[in-house]
């Protein structure tokens, strides 16, 4: 049983800053590490939208909106991940879901409460 645990989110106003981790936890990943990483978000009313994602050797892809704002890094001996989120806006306001992918199977977290007041 696989395990994502979010963690670091908040309430922030417009242009400040917040670092979500996720944890992977879990019996396989003693044999698995975690492969294909990702930050997705979802704001009320709309649809899961992806936020980037990062490779197990560090190759990292990013939406638009969050260029030059955010920067997505990993550590794999602890099997977790991070976001570090700059420069917010109001319409970052979501809920941010990790997501892994272990031994080809897909994982997601319950998510973190990510509010910017303007």
């Amino acid at each position: 049983q696989v395990q994502l645990v979010e963690s670091g989110g908040g309430l922030v106003q417009a242009g400040g800053s917040l670092r979500l981790s996720c944890t992977a936890s879990g019996s396989i990943l003693n044999v698995y590490g975690p492969n294909d990483m990702g930050w997705y978000r979802q704001a009320p009313g709309k649809q899961r939208e992806l936020v980037a994602t990062i490779t197990r050797v560090g190759t990292t892809n990013y939406t638009s909106s969050v260029k030059g704002r955010f920067a997505i890094s990993r550590d794999n001996p602890k099997n977790t991940m991070y976001l570090q989120m700059n420069s917010l806006k109001p319409e970052d306001t979501a809920v941010y879901l990790c997501r892994a992918v272990i031994a080809n199977r897909e994982y997601w977290g319950k998510g973190t409460l990510v509010t910017v007041s303007s």
